[in-house]
């Protein structure tokens, strides 16, 4: 299909609409519901216009090809869909207008560039999700009235750097999703000013090393994926500064090394993962703040698919697992590489029998 910039054409304020959700099946679950409702209340919803779905709190607009995308949206829009139209740019007043808007979910188009002024007339924007765009970089100043954002999508587009000004005026920036672009490394200070910060999605990019401040800012992070990178080492106090961290997530990296105090102060941690690396030890203490008797991991831990060595310097690990062992996935994956004579047993087995 051939790029082309939005052209606007008239909307009709009797059709009906579906509130797409951040992910492109929810949104096009809940279109065909709406078809559904309409249809079962005797209106024949146009295929070539926006579906509008008025209600007491404001309208929620979906916009699907083959629908012409409107000059001009209701002006009690606080709900607005406009996916898979194969769009590379959004002309800067495109949300003139709708002052009231809540939610903009624009996933699925080919979206290379954003005005600075794109969010100037949506004070009180709470969702953006640019999902599945071609976006390199974002405008300074992007955000400077975006004050009540508390959730920012960027997955799957093609970012290779980040730069901290982009996210300049994010004061309730709560979930901030970078996941599956190009990024290889990480700017210092980058969330500095993001204190609201509670879910941080870094996953399936190409990082190899983190910077040391990287969780300096954040108040309360909950939340932190990592996995599907190329880190090699996790560092000695990157994970400081946040002790109410509850889910970690760092399978599928290239870890061969994890400093000893990593998990210090660590008392919340209900979930880690970090299957499938390169971890063939671990260092003494690793472990001493994490599960029994400390605390219960109520949501499970997984180091499957990491070439085990089992030998003495397993010890600590031994006698953790032997506590914690009821929360442990993937038992049958957990192995012992080497020696040759434990080869191919699960590691809890080797922890029983120790």
């Amino acid at each position: 299909m051939e790029k082309r910039e939005a052209i606007m054409s008239p909307w009709s304020p009797e059709r009906s609409q579906s509130p797409g959700g951040l992910s492109s099946h929810l949104s096009k679950t809940l279109l065909l519901l709406l078809f559904s409702v309409a249809s079962a209340q005797g209106v024949t919803p146009d295929r070539d216009t926006c579906l509008v779905f008025p209600s007491s709190n404001g309208s929620s607009v979906s916009c699907h090809p083959p629908a012409k995308l409107p000059h001009h949206f209701p002006s009690d829009t606080v709900h607005l869909v406009v996916e898979f139209f194969n769009l590379t740019q959004l002309r800067p007043d495109t949300l003139q207008g709708v002052s009231n808007l809540q939610e903009l979910h624009l996933s699925t188009n080919q979206l290379e560039s954003l005005s600075p002024k794109l969010l100037l007339p949506v004070p009180l924007l709470k969702v953006l999700d640019l999902t599945r765009n071609a976006l390199t970089q974002l405008p300074p100043g992007l955000f400077r009235v975006s004050a009540a954002l508390h959730t920012l999508v960027l997955k799957e587009n093609r970012l290779e750097v980040l730069e901290p000004s982009w996210l300049c005026g994010l004061k309730a920036l709560g979930h901030l999703d970078l996941s599956g672009n190009h990024l290889q490394t990480l700017p210092p200070g980058l969330l500095a000013n993001v204190t609201a910060l509670r879910i941080l999605d870094l996953s399936n990019n190409q990082l190899k090393t983190l910077p040391p401040d990287l969780l300096r800012g954040p108040l309360q992070l909950e939340r932190l994926h990592l996995e599907g990178n190329r880190l090699q080492v996790l560092e000695e106090g990157l994970l400081a500064p946040q002790p109410g961290l509850r889910y970690l997530f760092l399978s599928d990296n290239k870890l061969a090394a994890v400093a000893a105090g990593t998990f210090r102060g660590l008392q919340q941690l209900d979930m880690l993962d970090l299957s499938n690396n390169s971890l063939t030890s671990v260092p003494k203490g690793l472990w001493t703040s994490l599960g029994q008797p400390t605390r219960d991991m109520e949501d499970g831990f997984d180091i499957s698919g990491n070439p085990w060595i089992c030998d003495h310097n397993l010890d600590d690990l031994y006698r953790w697992l032997v506590a914690n062992k009821d929360k442990m996935f993937s038992r049958n994956d957990t192995r012992c590489a080497r020696p040759e004579a434990l080869k191919g047993q699960t590691l809890l087995e080797a922890a029983e029998s120790h």
